[in-house]
């Protein structure tokens, strides 16, 4: 077991764990770190805490002290100089002609390196642009392209539920959300009802996949034969949330079907529905439009 704190550096960033270094850290106290790009600021949000060996990643880098007063004063004047370095930057571009986005820039603490966030259709060859930053700037200068996903976690906006995004809010990482989640709930497969404003497919699709999964395991799917007290029959719809089966039945192949309503427990799968490969795979069809 090892010991560590978990520190964040952005309100609703990754927590990475460090060293405490025989230090005692409570949760909300701003302490300097060494990180593989530097010196930075960030807050502690998970105290000391031992954790498995297999749990962290070899060499784990340490809490350098507690940050002080000045430290806090330090930090807003980097945060100052990020919004100037920003429309710096921005100029720039302009001037090289780039096609790219810039979203955010990013100073460490000790000044040691900018680094500028920004998203693109493709490859952009911004040597030039390197270059130029650097002799403004005078430090290590690192351009960063980052996908949509993380552009609408930096920018935050207002999602189809009315609030603001998850991701922007207290989403630490992004989990992998697949057009299986949205089959298993039940929703529609259009893309422009299940994805989010990033254009992915929306992260609370997560949320309540394995609850569906759970109640999945004991409903047939539409199509499979049944057997039931009333007789035998087709499955025309599943509730998944109520665990009802609405089915077509009969109790001899000459009676005319009867459709009604069975709970999952009184019904038992006699063979399932054959499914038919076809040529055009919508699910991929929605994979590439969407992931």
């Amino acid at each position: 077991m090892i010991e560590i704190v978990g520190v964040r550096f952005k309100k609703v960033g990754k927590i990475y764990y460090f060293d405490p270094c025989g230090l005692n850290i409570e949760r909300g106290t701003p302490v300097i770190v060494e990180t593989a790009r530097g010196i930075e600021y960030g807050t502690v949000e998970i105290a000391n805490r031992e954790v498995a060996d297999e749990g962290i990643i070899q060499p784990l880098k340490k809490v350098i002290r507690i940050a002080t007063e000045e430290d806090g004063i330090i930090n807003k004047e980097n945060k100052e100089k990020e919004k100037e370095s920003f429309e710096i930057c921005l100029e720039k571009i302009k001037k090289h002609g780039l096609e790219m986005k810039l979203i955010d820039v990013e100073l460490t603490f000790d000044l040691n390196k900018i680094i500028f966030y920004f998203t693109a259709d493709g490859r952009i060859d911004f040597r030039e642009l390197v270059k130029e930053l650097a002799s403004v700037f005078r430090t290590r200068i690192e351009l960063r392209q980052i996908g949509v996903r993380d552009e609408a976690k930096i920018l935050n906006g207002i999602g189809v539920c009315g609030r603001t995004l998850c991701c922007a809010t207290f989403l630490g990482d992004f989990t992998p959300v697949s057009i299986k989640m949205a089959k298993d709930q039940n929703l529609s497969l259009n893309p422009t009802k299940i994805s989010g404003i990033c254009g992915r497919l929306m992260c609370c699709l997560k949320y309540e996949e394995d609850t569906y999964e759970a109640l999945n395991k004991n409903l047939p799917e539409e199509g499979d034969i049944i057997h039931t007290d009333a007789g035998d029959g087709e499955v025309l719809s599943v509730n998944i949330l109520g665990q009802t089966v609405r089915a077509a039945v009969r109790k001899t192949p000459q009676d005319t079907p009867t459709v009604a309503v069975f709970a999952v427990s009184e019904v038992k799968i006699i063979s399932k529905k054959i499914v038919k490969e076809d040529k055009y795979d919508k699910d991929e069809e929605l994979k590439d439009i969407l992931d």
